[in-house]
C-alpha cells in the first residue's frame, strides 16, 4: 500500500507557535535530533528544549554547538513543519560527519532518557558489530512509544539502524514535494517513506546550490510525522 501524506493534512499541537501560547512554550512532540548539534539562536530554529554533546567514548558533555551546520539545517527542516516541536539536540559529529558507534548508541540512550516521541537519525553505520546494541535501543524506543526515523539501506550499504526492525526507513526522492511523504506499508508491517532530499530553502539560493541528500529526506519525513503527533496511525507505531 502506497499513499501520500502532506503537511496540510495535519493541524494541532505541533503547528502552534509561541504567539499562540503567551508566556509559555506550546506543548508539542519532543523530537531528538542526533547529528552535529544545533545553533539554537538560528532564525530557522529559534530555540531548543535541551542539548548535549556525545564524545567518542559515549560520555556526555554540555557542548551541543553545531560546528558543521548540518544539524542546524536538519533541525530547521523539522521546525518548519512542526513549529511547536520540543527539540532535544544531541551532537555526535564535531569537526566532521563521522562518529564512532559508541557515540551513536549513547546518543540513542540519552534521547530515551529525555522521554522523546520521535528520534531523527540522518545518519547510519555499516559496522555490524553495533547491531546488537542498536537493536536493543530501537526495541526500547518502541516499548516507550517513540518512533525512530532513519536512512534506509541502499544497494551495497546495510545502514544501521535503518536495516533493523522497528524503524521507519526513509529514501530520498527528488520527485516528491517537500511538504509530502510518500508512504509505503508492506504486508509485513515494514514502513518506507520517500521524501524530498532538499532542506529548507534559502532566499536567493537556487536549490541545486543548497545542501541536499538523504539526511534532509529523513528530516522532511520526521517533520511531517512530528506535525501529525499525537494522532499517529497504527502503521506508524507498528513499523516492523
Amino acid at each position: 500500500m502506497t499513499f501520500d501524506w502532506k503537511v496540510g493534512d495535519f493541524s494541532g499541537l505541533a503547528t502552534r507557535t509561541d504567539a499562540d501560547v503567551p508566556g509559555a512554550d506550546p506543548a508539542g512532540p519532543r523530537v531528538a535530533i542526533i547529528d552535529s548539534g544545533v545553533h539554537a539562536a538560528h532564525p530557522h530554529v529559534q530555540r531548543v528544549h535541551s542539548g548535549v554533546g556525545v564524545d567518542a567514548d559515549g560520555s556526555l558533555t554540555d557542548d551541543f554547538v553545531d560546528r558543521l551546520g548540518h544539524g542546524t539545517a536538519v533541525t530547521a527542516v523539522i521546525r518548519e513543519k512542526a513549529p511547536a516541536a520540543e527539540i532535544v539536540a544531541i551532537r555526535v559529529f564535531d569537526r566532521e560527519l563521522r562518529a564512532p558507534g559508541a557515540a551513536l548508541i549513547a546518543a540513542l540512550h540519552h534521547a530515551l532518557s529525555q522521554q522523546v516521541h520521535l528520534i531523527n537519525l540522518s545518519l547510519g553505520t555499516t559496522n555490524a558489530d553495533h547491531a546488537t546494541d542498536l537493536t536493543a535501543a530501537i526495541a526500547m524506543a518502541r516499548s516507550r512509544g517513540a518512533i525512530t526515523v532513519c536512512a534506509a539501506p541502499e544497494p551495497g550499504y546495510r545502514w544501521l539502524p535503518g536495516a533493523l526492525p522497528g524503524v521507519i526507513r526513509v529514501v530520498a526522492d527528488a520527485s516528491v514535494p517537500r511538504d509530502t511523504c510518500r508512504v509505503t506499508v508492506e504486508e509485513s508491517g515494514e514502513v518506507r517513506i520517500a521524501a524530498s532530499p532538499y532542506p529548507r530553502p534559502i532566499p536567493g539560493v537556487p536549490p541545486e546550490r543548497n545542501l541536499r541528500g538523504t539526511s534532509f529526506a529523513v528530516a522532511n519525513a520526521s517533520g511531517i510525522l512530528a506535525r501529525a503527533w499525537p494522532d499517529w496511525p497504527a502503521w506508524c507505531r507498528g513499523a516492523r
